[in-house]
C-alpha cells in the first residue's frame, strides 16, 4: 500500500500540473511558438514517434556506454587510492581538474582528436567524463569508511590487503558507491546531450540533435517532445539504478531497511 502511494503521488502531481498548463494555454489563446498545449505535444510525439524513439534509445544507449566506462574506471582508482595514499595524493588532484574543466570547453576537442567518423564513441567518452569524479569521490569516501575496528581485527587473524578490501572495505564502500553511480549516471545525460550540441547539426542522431533541429525549424511542440523523452530518459535511468540500490541493501543496510518500515 505505502509503495503504491509513493507512485500514486507524484503521478497525480504531474497529472495536475498537466491539466493547469493546458488550461493556461487555452485561457490565455498563447500562441503554440511560445508555448504549446501539453495536447499539442502529445500530438507531436504521436506524430514523430518513431524518430523520436530511435533518437531516445541512441541518447540511452551512448549515455550507458559513458557511465560504465566511467564506473569501471572510477572504482578502479578509487581502489588504488584506498591502498596507496601516494597514488591519491598523486592523482586525486587530476581528478578533481577534470570535473571543474567544463565540458563545453573540451567536447569540440574531444570530437576532434577522436574523429566526426566515430563520433559514438566521442559522445560516449564525453558522458565518461563527466559522470566519472562524482562516482570517484563516493567510492574512495567509502572505502575509507570501514569500520577501523573491523579492519584491526582483519589485521590481527592475518587477513591480506585482498581478503580486507573484498570482505570489508568494498562492502562498506557500498551504499556511497550506489548513490554516486546514481548522481554520475544522471550527470552523464547531461554530459552526452551537451556533447550532441557541440557535435553540430547532422553529425549525431540522439535527442540533442533532434531538439536543435526542432528548435531551427520552429516546431515547438516537436521540440517539447523530445525535451519530454530526455527527462523520462534520465529518469529511467535514476529509477533503475535505485531499484538495483533497493536489491543490494534491502537485507542489510540501514537506510534501506529504515525505507522499507
Amino acid at each position: 500500500m505505502k509503495r503504491a502511494l509513493d507512485i500514486a503521488i507524484p503521478v497525480l502531481l504531474a497529472l495536475a500540473l498537466l491539466a493547469l498548463w493546458e488550461a493556461m494555454v487555452r485561457l490565455r489563446e498563447i500562441p503554440p511558438y511560445v508555448l504549446p498545449a501539453p495536447s499539442a505535444i502529445a500530438a507531436a510525439l504521436c506524430a514523430n514517434g518513431s524518430s523520436l524513439a530511435a533518437a531516445m534509445a541512441s541518447t540511452l544507449l551512448i549515455t550507458v556506454k559513458g557511465f560504465l566506462g566511467a564506473l569501471f574506471a572510477a572504482v578502479l582508482l578509487a581502489i588504488l587510492f584506498s591502498q596507496s595514499r601516494l597514488a591519491e595524493k598523486a592523482l586525486y588532484p587530476y581528478a578533481v581538474i577534470l570535473q571543474v574543466t567544463p565540458v563545453v570547453a573540451i567536447a569540440p576537442l574531444i570530437l576532434i582528436w577522436v574523429g566526426f567518423e566515430r563520433i559514438d564513441i566521442a559522445l560516449a567518452l564525453i558522458a565518461g567524463i563527466i559522470a566519472f569524479f562524482p562516482i570517484l569521490a563516493s567510492a574512495v569516501q567509502g572505502l575509507k569508511s570501514a569500520d577501523f575496528n573491523l579492519l584491526d581485527l582483519a589485521r590481527l587473524y592475518g587477513a591480506t590487503k585482498l581478503q580486507t578490501l573484498w570482505r570489508i572495505q568494498l562492502p562498506a564502500a557500498l551504499p556511497g558507491l550506489l548513490t554516486g553511480m546514481k548522481t554520475g549516471a544522471v550527470i552523464a545525460l547531461i554530459g552526452e546531450v551537451t556533447a550532441e550540441f557541440a557535435a553540430g547539426s547532422g553529425t549525431a542522431s540522439g535527442l540533442a540533435w533532434r531538439i536543435a533541429e526542432a528548435g531551427n525549424r520552429l516546431e515547438i511542440a516537436t521540440l517539447f517532445a523530445a525535451v519530454a523523452l530526455l527527462c523520462a530518459t534520465g529518469v529511467l535511468l535514476f529509477a533503475l539504478l535505485s531499484l538495483l540500490e533497493w536489491a543490494l541493501l534491502r537485507r542489510w543496510h540501514e537506510s534501506a531497511i529504515a525505507h522499507q518500515l
